[in-house]
């Protein structure tokens, strides 16, 4: 097959830090290369990726108007040099315009929360060339509101990038790693690790400015370099390696719709347990009392971190590697591509089959 990619054009094919969806990307180029494809990628003009052939997005800006016309400009003449079986959108449905009224097969990825506006109008003009995937069950639900075919696909991790670690020092530290801001509740993490008298590693970047910054200032500052809890900063792909590998549990209790999260999957790919708490698609990536616990409250959150001496770490690296390998994803993208072109073909899923309480109502309180 001749399969053509694309990325949002503000960050490079591989990211050179965080990009978790134009990681992705180059994992799907390395992997469907390997299967013997040819695969194209519009992306950023300084990506480095080993696509067969790069095309650079004119412009760089994703929400402005200008850019857009100029970027699905670039996709339209991209289709005509390329001359690809299958359209794959990991950037922007408005840059197909061009391309929907075609029967062209065109596939659009979401790795963030879908617009019903968008989406709808998508469906329409197609008239059923275009299909969408969305990282998780959740994203999907939320999708298919819209119309249109939609298919799960959650994101994945490259495996060999993440040390199994079977066992940790008796006092390993607790690991915050996200955006240091509210709805990542780092504030719970940290009102957790102080009641159970553990430490805490907080990675991750944070804002200075606006309600954000006095989020960092007001509910994280004054807790730093007290009662073991400690700020690191952001961290690359080696240094997040050691800093999971060597952690009791990851402890990020979110207070909302998580779209996915990668870092949860590179947490279990260590071996090491989530604590977090069951919205969007927590459930579906980890399995409560198996690969960690989602916790509703403070005391929940606090009973959790008693109780981690009943996971079985290996269980957690299995989870990774059964459901979110990077091999595992590409042949389910793989086998989606031959379904559009070719007809159906056996769907494999790795669900989870968590029936833990779904109350998205934030009952945290310190």
């Amino acid at each position: 097959m001749r399969i053509l990619l694309t990325a949002d054009p503000e960050l490079p094919v591989p990211p050179q830090l965080y990009g978790g969806i134009e990681r992705i990307v180059d994992l799907l180029v390395t992997g469907l290369q390997t299967r013997g494809h040819k695969v194209g990628l519009v992306g950023h003009p300084d990506s480095t990726s080993s696509a067969t052939q790069l095309f650079s997005w004119r412009r760089k800006r994703s929400q402005n108007k200008f850019d857009t016309l100029n970027n699905s400009i670039t996709l339209w003449s991209a289709v005509q040099q390329f001359q690809p079986d299958i359209v794959h959108s990991f950037s922007r449905i408005l840059y197909l315009l061009p391309l929907l009224r075609s029967q062209l097969p065109k596939v659009m990825s979401y790795q963030r929360y879908p617009s019903y506006c968008t989406t709808s109008w998508g469906v329409k003009l197609a008239q059923g060339s275009l299909s969408f995937t969305g990282c998780s069950d959740y994203i999907c639900s939320i999708g298919q509101k819209s119309g249109g075919v939609w298919h799960r696909i959650h994101n994945c991790v490259e495996l060999e990038k993440y040390t199994f670690q079977p066992t940790v020092a008796a006092d390993a530290p607790l690991v915050f790693l996200s955006r240091v801001e509210r709805i990542k509740g780092a504030h719970t993490a940290i009102a957790i690790a102080r009641k159970t008298g553990h430490r805490l590693i907080i990675a991750g970047n944070h804002i200075q400015t606006g309600e954000a910054g006095r989020y960092w200032q007001e509910e994280i500052v004054p807790h730093l370099g007290k009662d073991g809890i400690e700020y690191i900063g952001p961290v690359n792909d080696a240094e997040k390696n050691q800093l999971l590998g060597q952690a009791a549990a990851m402890i990020v209790p979110i207070e909302w719709e998580e779209p996915f999260g990668i870092v949860f999957a590179e947490a279990l790919a260590c071996g090491t347990p989530v604590i977090s708490c069951p919205r969007g698609a927590l459930p579906e990536i980890m399995r409560h009392g198996v690969d960690g616990y989602l916790v509703n409250s403070l005391d929940e959150g606090v009973a959790a971190i008693k109780q981690l001496p009943d996971i079985d770490r290996s269980q957690c690296r299995q989870r990774a590697e059964q459901c979110f390998s990077a091999d595992v994803i590409v042949e389910q993208y793989g086998k989606l591509y031959q379904t559009l072109l070719y007809g159906d073909q056996d769907d494999e899923n790795c669900f989870s089959t968590n029936t833990f309480n779904l109350d998205t109502t934030n009952r945290f309180s310190t």
